[in-house]
């Protein structure tokens, strides 16, 4: 889901090294405020790749998110994360040069069970720091790159990311011959009953190997990744505080992808996407779905619940989903916590967590 952005003019001051102003209250970081002048998401979008890989000009918010649930040699248990976003300032086709309407934002984090290691750069488009080109695909800020390795039609076949921050460093491989997922209807996610949404699809599939650093220390390590993609000018309501996200790799080979968004004055939106192991998929409804916390952590001085119980009974899965370190706070600009999670009951496996607006 991935979508705890600034709005544009937030970044910007943030770029010119400014007091932030106050968030406006429409929406979890501003995202709920009303964009008329943007390219609005609407139902019933064919996409087109590899060029839907690439950045969306018109459209006011865009982010390219990967996070890898990862095991060493000796057994042991981390967790990567990688995300570069794009906010435009104007909705105007992007340029080179100081004019360039876009401004990027990249945050990277490795995290085992415990210590959480978090790091972000922001960059103004057009002038070479930051960006997102399709053939070949690189998506960059600075060092930090997302690019593909694949001589195919298929980018995103095989690809390399790298990324380092105090106390952090990793570099992987990632590879998949399965194919892409549309999330939502045909890739129109919803976000709200009041018709907020994004355009959204998934690469669920994605193996990486390769070397991770932390504190000191050099692991080789393996374990299955997952690739989102989204972009929307106002993917929440006025309303919304916040959400609570699961990627998730199950030991039957299935993945799941379930959100809510909870809301000040009504119940949370609640949606999720099961998708079988030859990425056929079936989206999940709220009634579909239990998404019940079971115990707090008090994490940055807030209770957060890193334990959770995920009930899909037309689907037979009852588990239980627990951080591996229940401290992966993300001491960011905009705050927020996201870290792994392991499973337990009646589907064993890993995947990944975010909380926000906590």
């Amino acid at each position: 889901m991935k979508i705890e952005w600034l709005p544009g003019v937030l970044l910007l001051a943030a770029l010119c090294g400014c007091d932030r102003p106050e968030a406006p209250a429409q929406g979890f970081a501003g995202l709920g405020e009303e964009v008329a002048a943007f390219t609005q998401v609407v139902p019933g979008r064919v996409f087109s790749f590899p060029a839907d890989h690439g950045a969306h000009d018109g459209f006011r918010i865009e982010w390219w998110y990967l996070t890898a649930d990862l095991k060493s040699s000796d057994g042991q248990r981390f967790g990567v994360q990688w995300t570069l976003f794009r906010s435009a300032l104007r909705a105007e086709r992007d340029q080179p040069g100081w004019q360039a309407p876009n401004v990027w934002l990249g945050h990277a984090a490795a995290t085992s069970a415990s210590v959480h290691h978090a790091a972000e750069r922001y960059a103004r488009g057009g002038v070479g720091q930051a960006g997102v080109t399709v053939q070949p695909f690189t998506a960059w800020i600075d060092d930090w790159s997302l690019s593909s390795l694949s001589p195919t039609a298929d980018p995103l076949a095989h690809m390399q990311l790298q990324a380092s921050g105090p106390g952090f460093a990793y570099r992987l491989q990632l590879r998949s011959e399965r194919p892409l997922v549309l999330q939502g209807e045909a890739g129109y996610s919803r976000k709200s009953e009041q018709g907020q949404a994004s355009y959204y699809y998934s690469q669920p599939f994605f193996q990486a190997s390769g070397r991770l650093q932390i504190d000191g220390q050099t692991y080789e390590v393996s374990g299955p990744a997952w690739l989102d993609r989204e972009w929307s000018s106002q993917p929440l309501a006025a309303g919304q505080s916040g959400w609570d996200w699961f990627s998730l790799h199950l030991d039957s080979c299935a993945r799941l992808m379930l959100f809510r968004v909870r809301e000040r004055d009504r119940p949370p939106y609640i949606t999720g996407t099961w998708i079988e192991p030859d990425g056929r998929t079936q989206t999940l409804h709220k009634d579909e779905i239990q998404l019940i916390p079971l115990a707090d952590s008090k994490v940055a001085g807030r209770a957060l619940p890193t334990r959770w119980r995920l009930r899909i009974p037309g689907r037979g899965l009852d588990i239980t989903a627990a951080a591996l370190n229940p401290q992966a706070w993300m001491n960011l600009r905009i705050p927020y916590w996201e870290g792994p999670v392991q499973l337990s009951g009646s589907h064993a496996g890993s995947g990944y967590l975010e909380m926000t607006g906590y």
